[in-house]
């Protein structure tokens, strides 16, 4: 900073192509720097740095919609890629025809859900249905959930609290992948929410993956609860998860990726497609500064 009050000064007394292309390189360096510096204030959360768990549901539009679903899938797959992430898939349900009807995957690294939770909503896609004989355009919608890792320390669960249920792990087609019952399904008593867990060799391992999940839906569940209080003390109107449309996919009649919240919107939605999804979840982060 001090530089480049330097180079201001001597700019003010002389007229110096060197120094004025100096001078635009230093401040455009230095604004990135105070805008990475006010992003890092907006990831303090208490689980901001840790890992994330999200998840994909194919909602309304059939085939197509699961199809979005494995879209999306990619994407966040390419993103995590791009930030040195690592991903891993800890549970999914193929579609029938094409595409998946829901994922849960694991993203692990530095500020993984501190990002990755502005992700969290109901992103729609418009374009022309790949499965449609007519090839006429279809409008398809996902939800993505994003969850934080939490340690068993910080949401407790009791033995008594789970109903705990076994079964086979199956591919697409309903293929059997697993001769013995290793997936796992548990339901927490006390409030309805049930996980499962097929991905990992051995039934204990889909157990600890499974319980990991449940921390999490549990943390948001308890989360929610407490803004809804607040909200309903306020008199304030709570919308439902599937009304939260975030972002917009429109690749027919023109191309366009736009988010909801900020209005930033590109039309590069290959790029998009491809992970390119830095810009959204910063804009995303900017927002609160401003609200």
């Amino acid at each position: 900073m001090g530089k480049l009050e330097t180079l201001a000064e001597l700019l003010a007394e002389e007229d110096d192509k060197e120094l004025e292309t100096e001078f635009a390189q230093k401040y455009k360096k230095c604004n990135k720097h105070l805008d990475a510096l006010k992003l890092k204030t907006l990831l303090a959360g208490k689980y901001d740095a840790g890992n994330a768990i999200l998840s994909i549901y194919a909602g309304a539009g059939g085939v197509d919609a699961q199809d979005w679903a494995e879209m999306l899938l990619r994407m966040y797959l390419r993103y995590s890629e791009r930030k040195g992430w690592r991903a891993k898939i800890l549970d999914k349900s193929e579609g029938g025809e094409a595409g998946i009807k829901s994922v849960t995957l694991e993203a692990m690294g530095h500020y993984a859900y501190g990002y990755l939770k502005n992700e969290a909503g109901v992103h729609r896609l418009v374009r022309l249905s790949p499965f449609d004989a007519d090839k006429a355009r279809h409008t398809s919608f996902a939800l993505v959930e994003v969850l934080p890792e939490i340690s068993p320390q910080d949401v407790k669960i009791q033995d008594e609290e789970l109903k705990t249920e076994t079964f086979r792990s199956a591919g697409a087609g309903g293929q059997s992948v697993n001769k013995t019952s290793s997936a796992i399904r548990i339901k927490h008593l006390p409030t309805g929410l049930v996980v499962q867990c097929q991905n990992e060799r051995s039934q204990l391992q889909n157990k600890e993956t499974a319980l990991k999940i449940l921390r999490g839906k549990l943390e948001k569940l308890y989360g929610e609860q407490k803004d809804k209080e607040t909200l309903e003390a306020r008199g304030e109107h709570i919308s439902a998860a599937w009304g939260n449309q975030i972002r917009s996919y429109v690749l027919h009649p023109y191309k366009m990726v736009k988010d909801h919240r900020t209005k930033y919107e590109v039309k590069n939605t290959d790029k998009v497609l491809d992970g390119e999804i830095d810009n959204f979840i910063q804009m995303a982060l900017k927002s609160r500064i401003v609200n």
